[in-house]
């Protein structure tokens, strides 16, 4: 299932090809969305780091820049940008 990242104008930033996430003592926290071809050749092992350590930050979408997760794809707010 194709998933499309676009701001609330209409710009595309790409398709999620991964979760980024944070773990607590009680539960799982989603830190971000990683979009964009880096996020993919990262997704099907191409250039993934060895260790958690080194875990790629860029191509992320912020999860709190999220407005809105829909069938139709996600929106985020105008101006966010992967980093």
């Amino acid at each position: 299932m194709r998933v499309e990242v676009r701001t609330e104008s209409g710009e595309k930033l790409g398709q999620v090809f991964d979760l980024r996430g944070e773990l607590t003592r009680q539960s799982l926290k989603v830190t971000g969305l990683v979009v964009g071809q880096a996020g993919l050749l990262e997704r099907l092992g191409i250039g993934a780091p060895q260790s958690q350590d080194r875990i790629r930050t860029h191509d992320v979408v912020p999860w709190s820049a999220v407005v809105r997760v829909s069938r139709r794809g996600v929106v985020v707010r105008d101006g966010t940008k992967p980093q």
